[in-house]
């Protein structure tokens, strides 16, 4: 089968498209013949996570496709169903943190840039029907880091005022639509003017410049949740919009790992600070629910064939993308 394989070398330089073997289901497994595919900026990470003595690596955690093998002990599930994948492996119950031994498709095991992919049956979830199947394809990993981050870490309630720097990626226009459906406030910010404009256009009731001094841009004004994923460039200014009392969740750091944090300011103002990270199958499913009740689509940036993958990867790594950006695989 035709796959995105990554081997022999770190980073962009290791990727291939080519040939692998097509894989067979295992007891309580299925087989998944894949029409999209999503990109993430974890499949960037995984560049170079998986090291070039290890074994050819297909990549990629989000992908939609039609069941075509069922294997033994499978009883609710049969070739020809539409379904859209959970890329979390082995973390069922909502949960504080995951469980020891939780993983997520496409490192360590096989991922969605390909034809095929075997997954246990209960990764597979019915495809929401309003969904395209492009649609379906980019959602999984993002939506489920967003809806977790929000709801079960940030306690979300309707009336809430959400700020959400970064807006462009995949996670924060999710952060954005879910936040506006629950009935909050959304205040977003970028570097990109252009970003700003269309946000505001989606839904977003304040745009900031992620330039600007954001304490001025809102006239004091202060927010109850942050949901941050850019780190150090911007998490500082953040909680400082932050009520007292207010929490701060994050779930990824763009522009670095290591942070200088004023701790006094932090406990004066008894703010929280939590950590999240994808979410739960339990959590999947909720957020399944909440975006057929409110008929959320994800935004999508660009579709590329699979063997585009170059100019897929370049786009996602300077940050130009708006949304999503979606493999073809199948018709």
């Amino acid at each position: 089968m035709k796959a995105v394989i990554h081997e022999g070398k770190a980073g962009l330089a290791g990727l291939s498209y080519g040939e692998i073997e097509k894989p067979e289901p295992g007891a309580g497994e299925v087989r998944v013949k894949l029409k999209t595919a999503g990109l993430n900026h974890r499949d960037l990470f995984v560049l170079n996570r998986h090291k070039p003595e290890d074994p050819a690596l297909v990549i990629g955690s989000d992908g939609a496709g039609i069941i075509d093998a069922v294997g033994d002990g499978v009883a609710d599930m049969k070739s020809g169903d539409e379904v859209i994948i959970n890329p979390g492996l082995g973390w069922k119950e909502k949960s504080e943190a995951p469980p020891a031994g939780f993983e997520i498709v496409g490192l360590p095991f096989h991922g969605t840039f390909a034809e095929y992919i075997i997954i246990p049956a209960e990764n597979a979830a019915p495809k929401p029907g309003y969904l395209t199947w492009e649609e379906a394809g980019v959602l999984s990993l993002a939506a489920l880091t967003a809806y977790r981050a929000l709801f079960t870490r940030g306690k979300l309630q309707a009336g809430m005022k959400v700020f959400i720097p970064g807006i462009g990626g995949g996670v924060a226009t999710f952060l954005m639509q879910f936040a506006k459906a629950a009935g909050a406030s959304v205040y977003v910010a970028s570097r990109s003017e252009e970003k700003c404009r269309r946000a505001l256009e989606i839904g977003a009731d304040k745009a900031l410049n992620s330039s600007e001094e954001w304490t001025e841009a809102l006239g004091g004004e202060k927010v109850d949740l942050v949901i941050e994923s850019v780190g150090p460039a911007t998490f500082n200014k953040s909680l400082e919009i932050l009520r007292g009392g207010g929490t701060i969740v994050t779930f990824g750091s763009s522009t670095g790992d290591v942070l200088e944090l004023n701790l006094r300011s932090l406990f004066y103002a008894q703010q929280n600070m939590l950590g999240s990270t994808m979410g739960s199958a339990e959590e999947y499913h909720e957020m399944l629910h909440f975006i057929e009740k409110h008929q959320i689509r994800p935004v999508l940036d660009q579709a590329f064939h699979l063997e585009q993958y170059e100019q897929a990867f370049e786009k996602i790594a300077n940050a130009e993308q708006w949304g999503k950006i979606a493999f073809k695989i199948s018709e």
